[in-house]
């Protein structure tokens, strides 16, 4: 009998949630991760009394009442709500595409007026059949919003030109004709009142865990302790990259404290022209309405990602998910390894699909205990 009835890799949201349901149903468990921290990517350090996004702004989001009550059982969620700015060669707009952002391109002040404008240039595009994201974008929101709002800022991000990106990218752009900035459609949001650590701690309360260790420096010796292996990291990783390297973008951090009391006026802005080199500046105190006497701010620099970086995007085109299918393939076949999460699936997750994920896992494992937890739908 081994020791552990489950190792964990990785301490993020996936792991956290499997854990600590897995507790509850008498299960022992073991979490190691790499990292020197809890948490993953939405791990937040404390830095002048301020939680800090340490991996980017996370702002929890969904329309699904019981993931919501879910989260919520277990730490307090505050009313934050996701209002960006873009910030295109000194002029703020208000983001998504709203009527706050067309009065501020075409002074106009009318749904009317602002839908015959777009349809107008969309219609002079005039394109039926998009080859790529500039044309798929064209095609949507014309020439005003695409060159103002979409091209540079998603070249930078990409680190490709907008003709080179397939149209998949942005399979559609949200065009609201009333005058609401909130970005998310989502009848449930915020974000949990003391930072994200906060709501891994109390998931892996009483739970083993180990920090700074590398899975793949020993993974047989780990192998050995449980009898079966959630992993939550890259898949090509796991198999050794046997067919080859799944492709991701990847960020750099720039952390500053600033002796004021507020940057930016909002937590979130992006800066769309090529001539800057981030992305985006996040003020970390306006997540949870602070009103402490200094501020961190954090810019985002996009990078092509290499294995010595953390990888962030999955580049999902067709020649990355062929090869994400065959290890996919691969990870059908094992009996004592369970992979989850948005690594270990090659895909971009939402927080709130992250947890819906975990907690399907966990009924499928432990059908008795069904409705000890929650059904997602």
């Amino acid at each position: 009998m081994k020791k552990y009835d489950y190792l964990i890799v990785g301490s993020g949201l996936y792991g956290a949630i499997f854990a600590h349901e897995a507790k509850k149903r008498d299960k022992k468990c073991l979490i190691i991760d790499k990292r020197s921290h809890i948490g993953g990517n939405i791990y937040c350090e404390n830095i002048e009394g301020i939680n800090v996004h340490k991996y980017g702004a996370h702002i929890f989001h969904t329309s699904n009442k019981k993931i919501w009550d879910y989260v919520n059982s277990l730490v307090e969620f505050n009313r934050y709500t996701n209002s960006p700015v873009a910030n295109y060669r000194g002029n703020l707009y208000n983001l998504p595409f709203n009527m706050n952002t067309f009065y501020q391109l075409w002074k106009v002040k009318t749904p009317a007026e602002a839908k015959a404008i777009i349809d107008q240039q969309v219609a002079d595009a005039g394109i039926v059949n998009p080859q790529n994201l500039e044309e798929q974008a064209l095609s949507l929101v014309g020439t005003d919003i695409y060159n103002t709002l979409i091209k540079e800022y998603t070249e930078k991000q990409w680190g490709r030109k907008a003709t080179e990106l397939p149209s998949f990218i942005i399979k559609r752009l949200p065009i609201r004709f009333t005058f609401d900035n909130n970005y998310f459609n989502d009848q449930y949001q915020g974000i949990p009142i003391g930072g994200y650590t906060k709501l891994i701690e109390v998931l892996l309360e009483d739970i083993e865990v180990k920090t700074g260790v590398n899975y793949f420096d020993n993974r047989n010796e780990w192998n050995e302790l449980a009898d079966q292996v959630i992993y939550t990291g890259m898949i090509d990783e796991y198999y050794d990259y046997k067919h080859g390297v799944l492709e991701y973008r990847s960020l750099k951090f720039e952390h500053t404290v600033l002796e004021t009391p507020n940057y930016q006026g909002n937590a979130v802005v992006n800066y769309i022209d090529s001539e800057i080199p981030y992305t985006r500046i996040i003020e970390h105190k306006h997540f949870e309405f602070g009103e402490q006497k200094n501020t961190v701010i954090t810019k985002e620099y996009p990078l092509e990602w290499t294995k010595k970086d953390e990888p962030y995007y999955p580049v999902n085109d067709t020649k990355n998910d062929l090869l994400f299918k065959k290890y996919k393939d691969m990870a059908r076949l094992e009996e004592d390894v369970i992979f989850g999460g948005r690594l270990a699936d090659y895909k971009y997750y939402d927080m709130h699909h992250v947890v819906g994920l975990a907690l399907k896992k966990v009924e499928e494992l432990f059908p008795d205990y069904r409705n000890q937890t929650m059904q997602i739908p």
